[in-house]
């Protein structure tokens, strides 16, 4: 396991032992498995190679130690001032739609702008938990209104792939086995282009409003909680001052 994350760092033992404080004997030793690393040596490891949060403690496990850090469920009282803090950035976003999702795109917050796009959604697809993925991607969902659905849809699903080829995550693989069987859309093959040169724009149809928006995400820095390390906030800023004019009159 250690190899393998050194390599998809393009790490060499002795750079791996150098950042570590170790030697690359060492380093050789461990993923030979002649030599077991202590608790503190797999999480500097860990930390040099910027393994995720929640592969750490497979690291631990691999090792012969117990997980280090939890995986606190995002309705728990522990996170209730977290999931405040949550909404309170949400909603400063106003009237750009922000939300924020765990690591199964799992709704945790959202704004009005958000609440104004989900409009016309099927009823069932806003049953909690609301899932980002599921909503955008469904033809019942956001999917029909997506000017350029074909790359949009293509750009999550790499998101969720390179997510995927990090974390052994049951929950998200079945999230996506789920999305890419999702029927296209009438037009779902066809590519609408967008207005930014520089990043690919959601352009969505919004009651006869053409709305381009590039997303920005924003993810806790140091986590020490698996959970918290899967939370990310989704801000759509407008691509264009039209869309902007248009999100002050369709979210007042």
């Amino acid at each position: 396991m250690l190899r393998g994350w050194r390599q998809r760092a393009g790490l060499s033992q002795l750079e791996l032992a150098l950042r570590a404080g170790s030697s690359s004997r060492h380093i050789s030793f461990i993923e030979t498995g002649r030599s077991v690393p202590g608790r503190g040596m797999v999480l500097r490891l860990a930390e040099q190679l910027d393994v995720p949060v929640r592969e750490r403690n497979s690291l631990l496990v691999a090792a012969g130690y117990a997980p280090h850090f939890p995986r606190t469920p995002t309705d728990s009282p522990a996170l209730e001032s977290l999931r405040a803090d949550l909404e309170r950035t949400v909603s400063a976003y106003e009237p750009y739609p922000a939300l924020a999702v765990d690591g199964t795109y799992d709704v945790i917050a959202a704004n009005r702008g958000i609440a104004m796009l989900l409009e016309g959604v099927s009823v069932d697809l806003l049953a909690p938990p609301l899932n980002a993925m599921r909503i955008t991607l469904h033809p019942r969902g956001l999917a029909p209104r997506i000017r350029n659905f074909r790359e949009w849809r293509g750009h999550l699903l790499r998101q969720m792939e390179r997510q995927l080829a990090l974390l052994r995550s049951e929950e998200l693989r079945t999230l996506y086995e789920e999305v890419t069987a999702f029927p296209l859309p009438p037009g779902g093959e066809e590519s609408a282009g967008g207005d930014s040169p520089f990043a690919l724009p959601l352009v969505i149809e919004h009651e006869g409003h053409r709305l381009s928006f590039l997303s920005t995400i924003t993810t806790f820095n140091t986590p020490v909680d698996v959970t918290v390390s899967e939370l990310a906030v989704e801000a759509f800023l407008p691509a264009g001052p039209e869309t902007a004019r248009n999100l002050r009159l369709l979210v007042p």
